[in-house]
């Protein structure tokens, strides 16, 4: 009777540039306890910065060693704050994108005999035959030209892997390392994703990449999902699919604790292992989408994410195979976000939101006709170089009245993002919202005109400020939930909307959608 009435809580990770965090949550979702280690302070000898070590060409990678020893160190600082593991159910992870662990052989039999009474770090500083270049690594432009090329251009490779090539993409860093350092790839056993390496180090072998994940590599055919064999024989040799393994969904159980964790953390032993994926694809679960739902994350760049029913195959932006219930989703990362807007903000009005939101209450929605594209740095999406462009209806101007400008930047960043969603296969809809996160998430007034862009009402997501992170831990509850078949209290989703369209909203922002796109025409475009 006391087994049925025990708490049970879950455990999530995040494996991010910088620092790894880890969250435990209860039955109801609710956050108990929390750590993190940040690379740069906690582990000097490793002399990264940002959490990575640039080189001289583009080159950036990260010591993996680092990430096992951060580990260590999370653990620790988990049992300082009172974690009792033997009440975790289940654990998952999140990770940063398109990052590569190259493992030696002889790796999967430590890891399956590793010893309790020792540190991770020191058990398996053999294990790994480079450093892991990670995803701000530029080095690879070559390389994805040749990949283009071998698929038929980027078009075909983006129908078949849900992107065009890009230099961070973990194909073309697979084909670099193969083509310039053929010894280290010819020494390694299997080469696994940073969230696939970080869930081998729980289950005590080497863990299978997930779909999720796994689309962000440009090798996996997103249809079939089955690796793509032009793909492979673009980047690798014969060898390359073995070393990769089969993928998994990203919802699959791959295995119960290592025995490690049981000895020297006291977790049962039966504590399930749920797939890791990549952080945005786990912010996706962190954000709660359904289908036809939009995730939007307010932070330096903006970035949104999609639920998709079938997938698109756009030359901007990503389509990945879907970490939740939706079977694809959309990735769309947008350069110019906070950053752009408080440099505006600044320049208009000094240093004070309050003072930007006069001007914006000072104009009316649709603002006149005036019409501007702000970008302070390159744009990815769609691919522009910088500047600053202004309209009055269809006739470009130098500058307007600070009110017009205002609502020009914020209407113009909100129509640019629904105007690219759609090419995505965004479908407004009675049930459609968007979930709102990140730092710009608390300005009302910038909600308000997402709201009305998009014709949808906006709810935030005040949970957790790391959706990633907390999208881990969600993940292991809701895989365990199923498998299981124990509903969870925190399962049902609870929020409110923080704005909401007017009933005009569609007939006065659908016309300015059709002239954005005409406007993008004339920017200067980025190869």
């Amino acid at each position: 009777m006391i087994e049925e009435t025990r708490k049970k809580t879950f455990l999530g990770f995040d494996f991010s540039t910088q620092r790894l965090k880890a969250l435990v949550i209860g039955e109801d979702y609710v956050i108990h306890q929390e750590a993190d280690v940040e690379f740069d302070v906690d582990l000097p000898e490793f002399r990264t910065a940002g959490g990575v070590v640039r080189g001289e060409r583009g080159e950036v990678t990260a010591p993996t060693l680092l990430w096992v020893k951060a580990l260590d160190m999370v653990m620790d600082r988990l049992v300082v704050a009172g974690v009792d593991f033997s009440t975790i159910e289940a654990l998952s992870g999140a990770a940063q994108q398109h990052g590569s662990v190259w493992w030696a052989k002889g790796s999967e039999a430590k890891l399956a005999a590793l010893s309790g009474e020792q540190f991770l770090h020191t058990q398996l500083a053999s294990c790994f035959v480079a450093d892991s270049p990670v995803w701000m690594d530029s080095s690879t432009t070559a390389d994805c030209r040749a990949l283009e090329e071998a698929l038929g251009g980027p078009e075909e490779l983006a129908k078949i892997t849900g992107s065009r090539a890009y230099e961070r993409f973990t194909g073309v860093q697979i084909r670099k390392m193969y083509r310039t350092r053929p010894r280290v790839y010819y020494a390694t056993d299997r080469i696994s994703l940073v969230s696939s390496f970080a869930c081998s180090l729980f289950v005590g072998r080497i863990a299978p990449i997930d779909f999720s994940d796994g689309s962000g590599m440009n090798l996996l055919d997103i249809h079939s999902k089955e690796w793509c064999v032009l793909a492979l024989k673009a980047c690798g040799d014969e060898t390359l699919a073995s070393k990769l393994g089969d993928p998994v969904p990203t919802a699959s159980v791959v295995g119960t604790i290592s025995p490690y964790y049981v000895q020297r953390y006291g977790f049962k032993s039966d504590c399930k292992v749920v797939a890791f994926t990549g952080d945005n694809c786990s912010a996706l679960a962190g954000l709660r989408l359904e289908s036809g739902w939009v995730g939007l994350s307010l932070g330096t760049s903006d970035t949104l994410l999609l639920g998709l029913q079938s997938p698109a195959a756009p030359l901007e932006g990503h389509v990945l195979v879907g970490p939740t219930s939706a079977p694809y989703m959309a990735l769309l990362c947008f350069s110019n976000g906070s950053l752009t807007r408080q440099n505006h903000r600044d320049r208009l009005v000094g240093p004070s939101w309050e003072a930007f939101n006069e001007l914006l209450r000072a104009t009316v929605r649709g603002n006149m006709g005036y019409m501007g594209i702000y970008y302070d740095t390159a744009e990815i999406v769609p691919r522009r170089a910088a500047g600053r462009w202004l309209a009055e209806g269809a006739r470009a101007v130098a500058r307007a009245a600070p009110q017009f400008e205002a609502r020009a930047l914020l209407e113009g960043q909100a129509v640019a993002r629904r105007a690219h969603a759609e090419l995505m296969g965004l479908r407004l809809g009675a049930s459609a919202r968007v979930v709102a996160t990140g730092g710009a998430s608390v300005n009302a007034a910038l909600l308000q005109i997402f709201a009305d862009v998009f014709d949808m009402p906006v709810y935030v997501q005040d949970q957790h400020s790391n959706a990633a992170l907390l999208g881990a831990a969600i993940r292991a509850a809701e895989v365990w939930s199923a498998e299981a078949g124990i509903k969870l209290t925190g399962s049902e989703l609870t929020m409110s909307p923080v704005a909401t369209p007017y009933p005009d909203a569609e007939r006065i922002y659908a016309p300015l959608i059709d002239r954005y796109r005409k406007m993008i025409e004339d920017i200067p475009k980025l190869s």
